[in-house]
């Protein structure tokens, strides 16, 4: 099949496309960073995610038989916003449709909602009901938070600072959860979302779940760097956040993203579909996790 993939020289994209690869399939990629380095040896063509050209989407769209879309920002800056994403991603579906595109698969996130507060959860839903609604079938994953390659955002970062700094704030008494999913894992359900031809929505999520407190203590414990963890209120962790920004040129951490994490939003109620045992990874992993920060605005914004 022809398969486009959103974002594929980027983090789970490029899982994904290595599967899909993998298996014969021919891939594009829709991308913003036309000029970032092909990691597929020119085995697959780039196309503008040009959101204010519909018509150049769809074009680029015309004989794919499934899109995979990865796409979303993690937190406002500028023009770029959590709200104008949601109707990037509308006019992505829509160019969908009109190039004839039979089926989605659609990245969203674990509990998203059309009643929340936090824009990143009531946008992923508006997004979701976007897919749902177009007329295409749809394998919908939802995933918690992301690790592994050294370029995941929380996992690596917390080992990033845990490495660097004397002792760890946790928001609140860390005794909220947190169910970490394997990129790769996540890639494996989407190939195989490509292939279905029934129209789900499901939980991408690991096997381990953890309260965040015994997370970072994991995380610290494996790749020796144990720290004391004290529990500040979530404001001061938040600040402390902001503080230690100005040293990485990044947002370390959002206040939507601290709600999420203390309302419990980043656990499943449903059974785990990724095998990857988080402790076992770590193990493997240890001396690479944290030796780099993995920077949001380098990535996406650079």
């Amino acid at each position: 099949m022809k398969i486009a993939v959103t974002g594929a020289f980027s983090y789970s994209g490029k899982y994904i496309t290595k599967h899909l690869l993998e298996r014969g399939d021919e891939v594009i990629t829709l991308t913003n960073h036309p000029n970032r380095p092909n990691s597929f040896e020119g085995k697959i063509k780039s196309f503008p995610l040009n959101f204010a050209n519909e018509t150049e989407l769809t074009e680029s769209l015309r004989g794919v038989d499934v899109l995979i879309n990865t796409y979303w920002i993690r937190f406002d800056k500028g023009t770029n916003t959590q709200p104008q994403a949601v109707e990037n991603t509308k006019a992505l579906v829509n160019a969908a449709v009109k190039a004839g595109v039979k089926r989605m698969v659609h990245v969203s996130i674990a509990n998203p909602s059309e009643d929340s507060h936090l824009p990143y959860y009531w946008g992923k839903a508006a997004n979701e009901k976007a897919v749902t609604e177009s007329g295409m079938s749809y394998a919908i994953l939802r995933p918690t938070v992301l690790y592994g390659g050294g370029e995941d955002i929380l996992i690596n970062n917390i080992a990033f600072l845990l490495r660097r700094l004397p002792f760890f704030l946790i928001p609140g008494d860390g005794s909220y959860g947190i169910q970490p999913v394997h990129v790769d894992d996540l890639a494996k359900l989407a190939v195989e979302g490509v292939y279905s031809k029934d129209n789900y929505i499901v939980d991408a999520v690991g096997p381990d779940a953890y309260t965040f407190k015994e997370l970072v203590n994991v995380v610290g414990e494996t790749i020796g760097a144990k720290r004391p963890l004290i529990s500040v209120p979530p404001r001061l962790a938040l600040l402390a956040a902001q503080f230690l920004s100005l040293f990485v040129s990044d947002v370390i951490l959002t206040p939507e993203e601290v709600d999420g994490l203390m309302g419990n939003l980043l656990v499943s109620k449903h059974p785990a579909l990724a095998k990857t045992v988080f402790k076992d990874w770590l193990n493997e992993n240890k001396a690479t996790t944290g030796a780099r920060y993995a920077s949001e605005i380098k990535k996406h914004f650079s």
